[in-house]
């Protein structure tokens, strides 16, 4: 196996290594965020694209090798050409085997690649996600708190108000059994009043006849004292 073959061989391993630590379940993604929030990778993050671009690049272009030395040895011509030579065929097939091996390497090293980067970027954003689910559901449950407040000050708002509502009722019902008392006894006041108004007048009436027989005996006293003496005399 050639040096570069080699190189790709060991990417594809350590490619298989990281993802398989990547996958590891009870390895939660906010630690995959703390690993992946440290100064080196910070200090890394502006090669990071130009890095993954490039080994894309690479890779792709040792697929293509592979794919271009295994069609070669797969023609018709090296099968024709091995056919004479008995060697020449093992040689063939030896060569033909590398060609698919490198294939293999280079399409697994390109696939594993791309699988590697998209899993820690869905790393990235779970742990994104579960912040912004447990900021929402810490918003959430301040909401359900204060709707909760809400709803016991509205029950003892309600409950004063009932409270209230009875003791004006029965503020009301005692004011209209003191509004009944002194309307009866006004009633019995104007009655009484309406008694002495008529006592009153009885008794201006009888004043009235008194004075007028008063003044009647009067003038028959004064007559009497007007009589002649000799009536007197005569009597």
């Amino acid at each position: 196996m050639s040096l570069q073959w080699t190189a790709v061989a060991f990417f594809l391993y350590a490619e298989i290594v990281v993802n398989i630590i990547l996958c590891i379940p009870f390895i939660s993604a906010n630690r995959w965020r703390f690993v992946f929030s440290w100064r080196i990778w910070s200090w890394l993050s502006p090669y990071w694209n130009k890095g993954f671009f490039a080994m894309i690049m690479v890779l792709v272009v040792l697929f293509i090798d592979a794919v271009r030395e295994v069609q070669k040895y797969s023609g018709p011509e090296s099968t024709q050409d091995a056919s004479v030579n008995p060697n020449l065929y093992d040689n063939v097939h030896m060569k033909l085997f590398r060609a698919q091996r490198n294939l293999y390497i280079s399409g697994f090293s390109l696939f594993l690649w791309l699988i590697m980067c998209r899993v820690v970027t869905l790393l990235n954003q779970t742990a994104i996600t579960l912040d912004n689910s447990a900021e929402l559901q810490a918003q959430v449950d301040a909401a359900l708190k204060d709707v909760k407040q809400h709803q016991e000050k509205e029950q003892m708002f309600k409950e004063v108000l009932l409270e209230g509502e009875k003791s004006m009722a029965a503020t009301k019902e005692q004011l209209k059994l003191e509004l009944e008392k002194l309307s009866s006894r006004l009633k019995a006041a104007e009655e009484d009043r309406r008694k002495s108004n008529a006592e009153v007048e009885a008794m201006k009436r009888q004043a009235k006849g008194l004075a007028l027989e008063y003044d009647r005996l009067l003038r028959e006293h004064h007559q009497l004292q007007n009589q002649n003496p000799e009536d007197k005399k005569d009597q």
